[in-house]
């Protein structure tokens, strides 16, 4: 889980051993520095900080006269050193002058200095690099002791470690996921015609674009918000297109219609939302539909209603809120634990008078909870941004799939998005409306509560979200450092720096956590809700990844406890070892600490493992944690001592290769625990005290740093086992800390 390469330790510092030999002999100056040091002046053991020729010039067959310096001479040219090492002709005639000596004896005195303070670094940066060898030669032979142990996942047996090609693996899961949505599509299909099209269907095998088997998570065109690219793109992302210029004509009506409505329902109260105990409100679909009778039509068959508003004041003025959520890269990266990936794919108004006022996109996106028992809503849409009479801005989204009729379709985009307010302190007021027909059942038992009660999808997560990241970014952009924060951070452009590396860790993360059609997962066990999920990612030319081939394994469950106690447990570094199985047992300090808002828990870290195993000392882990009320994350990713140097002096820290792992916490939205779907369900107001948490737990290993290896089903059976171990001492652990405390 910590080191970027889990089962591979090719001796990455080899090349420095024989730097490590030669200094034990002493040879560490360079030939032009050893050259002028014995063409006159010699350091002699006894007295290496001073003793020199007094005669540079005789010849060196004779035999060579030393000249000790006064102590005071050497504190003088110590001090001098210190200051400058490499003293000019009318420095070295100055020294030369107030201590007494020659001019040469000078200049081969400072050369004798440098050659000395040169071989003691060499020295210090070779035992370094021999004892960072050490340490991957002693974890690669633990993994290889852990393969040669590996037992089945599924019968517990020993696991016959055969090797499966990359290609292979992949053929077989884009088979079986083409054998499904044929039958799936059959079965739809059948409804309307009346038998089964099974047959007709066939040459869709044979015609359906194939996935790439390269699943590394890039970026879809341009877009470099576009988290996944076209491979592996849901049924409503693959079959969109630009629309023809027929349609647009529709597309503006529909928008402007999809604005008014948005304003009404933003601004309405009772009959149209009525209000319920536990501080929520409901859509009262009849009046709804007597209000906006034109609408996108009727309910189709199978969906059901969900529909949330949400209000919330935010620390960003208006103009910079309208351009995140006009910029599909910044929409794509402010919420990226919602928006798993978006595309624009036509611009059919820029807007006017300079700014976003009237601007008017078709867009796709596919949504997400941080599960992969969750399936993602894919929606085609238009986004239709205006300023109002009254200075406020509008942004609304609203489907189109009555242009495009798709009959497989699962989730449609009633006018929703949100009405912004600009405020005298600059900040501003956001009032938030979701309104989606959707089909969930496909969503697992264990988390219909929670979708059922819109903290999944509904406005109230939206506007949470950008409450806190609107705490973060100005966190980022503060020039001053903080006084709570750590010493190790020495300037603002670190800061920035560190904060931009842990937000691209979190946009990794977030990636692989899901149910994303982008990538190809198979379930590699089967224990009910304890599942895991394992995807292969093939990562090359990127330099903010390790090269080779990755495994991501994500499982999600349920806990007795409440969720802001999880999250208190698993962020708190003294709680590590109790489930960090690497650890060691070792202990954990945080060298710095960036708060990234007004909750204490919204936080970026970074931490040192301290621990007895020798290839687990001094190991330096990021890590991010927040919470707002629709749920929390512990996000974390060993890094590289050196690059993480470079980072803290405000280095560029895109090229700091990542493998992020973590935890997402999740209210359960129910009362009653038990985890079994069965539950009342409960408002998000008392999420935080509900008795249950639905926990997924997420890891990215390199299994091989070379693309083109084979992949070894050994790999996959060793990552099984480190997460399903890593569930039971998280459950353990809480389950003790709840018998001393409670929930």
């Amino acid at each position: 889980m910590y080191h970027p390469n889990m089962f591979e330790g090719h001796h990455m510092f080899d090349m420095t051993t024989k730097s490590t030999s030669d200094n034990d002999f002493g040879i560490t100056g360079s030939r032009e520095d050893d050259f002028e040091t014995k063409s006159g002046t010699e350091v002699t053991n006894e007295n290496p900080s001073g003793e020199e020729l007094q005669d540079p010039n005789q010849r060196p067959n004779k035999k060579k006269r030393y000249h000790r310096h006064t102590q005071r001479q050497i504190q003088e040219l110590e001090s001098f050193f210190k200051e400058c090492p490499h003293p000019d002709d009318k420095q070295r005639k100055e020294l030369s002058r107030d201590l007494g000596l020659e001019p040469l004896q000078i200049k081969f005195w400072f050369q004798n200095k440098r050659t000395q303070m040169k071989a003691q670094h060499e020295r210090h940066d070779n035992q370094i690099l021999k004892s960072d060898n050490d340490k991957l030669r002693a974890e690669n032979n633990r993994y290889k002791e852990a393969l040669s142990n590996a037992t089945c996942p599924n019968c517990g047996g020993p696991a016959a470690i055969g090797e499966m090609s990359f290609d292979e693996q992949h053929l077989r899961i884009e088979n079986a996921r083409l054998r499904e949505e044929i039958d799936r599509i059959s079965a739809i299909a059948a409804k309307y015609v009346g038998k089964p099209l099974g047959s007709s269907f066939a040459p869709l095998a044979m015609n359906a674009p194939s996935r790439s088997l390269d699943l590394e998570v890039g970026n879809f065109g341009n877009q470099a918000g576009f988290v996944g690219e076209m491979y592996g793109t849901g049924d409503i992302l693959r079959s969109v297109s630009i629309p023809s210029e027929s349609e647009k004509p529709m597309i503006i009506e529909l928008a402007v219609a999809a604005m008014e409505e948005l304003v009404r329902m933003a601004q309405a109260g009772d009959p149209l939302w009525v209000p319920t105990d536990n501080s929520m409100e409901i859509l009262n679909e009849e009046e709804y539909f007597r209000t906006f009778p034109r609408g996108i039509g009727p309910k189709p068959l199978g969906l059901r209603s969900e529909a949330s508003r949400e209000s919330a004041v935010v620390i960003m003025n208006h103009i910079n809120l309208v351009e995140i959520l006009m910029d599909v890269n910044q929409w794509s990266c402010v919420f990226s634990g919602i928006v798993s990936r978006a595309l624009t794919l036509e611009v059919l108004s820029t807007g006017v008078a300079g700014n976003y006022n009237g601007a008017l996109q078709v867009m796709t996106a596919e949504f997400q909870v941080p599960s992969p028992l969750v399936p993602t809503r894919e929606n085609y849409f238009v986004r239709y941004c205006k300023q109002h009479s009254d200075g406020s801005w509008a942004v609304v989204d609203v489907s189109l799939d009555s242009l495009r009729p798709n009959p497989i379709s699962r989730s449609r985009r009633r006018p929703s998005g949100c009405l912004i307010q600009e405020l005298p302190n600059g900040y501003s007021k956001v009032t938030w409306v979701e309104h989606m027909e959707v089909d969930d059942r496909s969503v697992h038992t264990m988390y219909k509560p929670l979708v059922q009660s819109g903290l999944a999808f509904g406005a109230r997560r939206w506007v949470s979200t950008l409450e806190r990241q609107c705490e973060r970014l100005a966190s980022s952009m503060a020039n001053n450092i903080p006084a709570s924060d750590l010493s190790v951070i020495t300037s603002a452009e670190g800061r920035k720096s560190m904060l931009k590396l842990a937000e691209r860790m979190v946009m990794s993360f977030c990636s692989g956590v899901g149910a994303s059609t982008a990538h190809a997962w198979t379930t590699m066990s089967s224990t009910g809700s304890d599942d895991v999920r394992v995807m292969t990612r093939k990562s090359m030319d990127d330099p903010g990844r390790p090269p080779g081939i990755v495994l991501s394994a994500a499982t999600s469950f349920w806990i007795p406890v409440a969720p802001k106690r999880v999250f208190d447990f698993l962020r708190d570094e003294n709680s590590r070892s109790e489930w960090d199985i690497l650890s060691n047992g070792g202990m954990v300090q945080e060298m710095a600490h960036i708060a990234n808002g007004r909750e204490p828990g919204n936080c970026v870290s970074l931490l040192r493992v301290n621990s007895g195993n020798s290839s687990q000392s001094n190991m330096l882990i990021l890590q991010e944690s927040c919470t707002d009320a629709s749920g929390s994350y512990v996000i974390y990713a060993p890094v590289d001592i050196v690059a993480m140097n470079v980072v803290l002096s405000g280095g560029d820290p895109d090229y700091v290769a990542l493998l992020p792992s973590g935890f997402a916490i999740l209210p359960d939205g129910s009362v009653g625990g038990g985890g079994d779907g069965n539950q009342e369900v409960i408002s998000s107001s008392t999420a935080s005290e509900s008795c249950g948490s639905l926990l997924t737990v997420a890891f990215q290993i390199l299994v091989d740093s070379v693309p083109t290896a084979k992949l070894s089903l050994g790999s996959v059976a060793t990552v099984n086992s480190l997460i399903k171990c890593t569930v039971e001492r998280i459950k353990a652990a809480v389950a003790c800390d709840r018998g001393g405390g409670g929930p």
